[in-house]
């Protein structure tokens, strides 16, 4: 599988654990204060193609399918670093700046974990 996106964990917000395991925020260094405590701090980058259903999210090798994404999702990661990662499976839990990916076991996320989205 090709990755069409990868980037490095730079830091993390102190709350990042308050959505459990269900959803996961990434955000570029300029994220909003009231929202840097929960975010996985990642540099800003391009996406190398299009994100679709059926893609992959991964988290240091280990990976998700990806059932849907908003439609804001890819401009938001590539404009802003800003993406909502949600493992509920749920697809009417979809708002435009996330996917929804089915519920793994992805590996836990620190400072210096990569994230990728892999092409199906």
């Amino acid at each position: 599988m090709k990755a069409i996106y990868e980037n490095k964990v730079k830091a993390q917000g102190e709350l990042v654990e308050e959505f459990g395991s269900e959803m996961i925020i990434f955000f570029g260094d300029n994220a909003p204060d009231t929202l840097k405590d929960y975010c996985h701090l990642i540099d800003i980058k391009k996406v190398n193609g299009q994100i679709k259903a059926g893609d992959y999210f991964e988290v240091d090798g280990s990976k998700v399918k990806i059932l849907a994404v908003g439609e804001e999702a890819q401009t938001n990661l590539e404009n802003l670093g800003h993406l909502t990662v949600n493992l509920s499976e749920n697809l009417d839990d979809l708002l435009p700046g996330a996917i929804i990916c089915e519920n793994g076991n992805l590996n836990k996320l620190e400072i210096g974990s990569t994230i990728k989205i892999l092409e199906a």
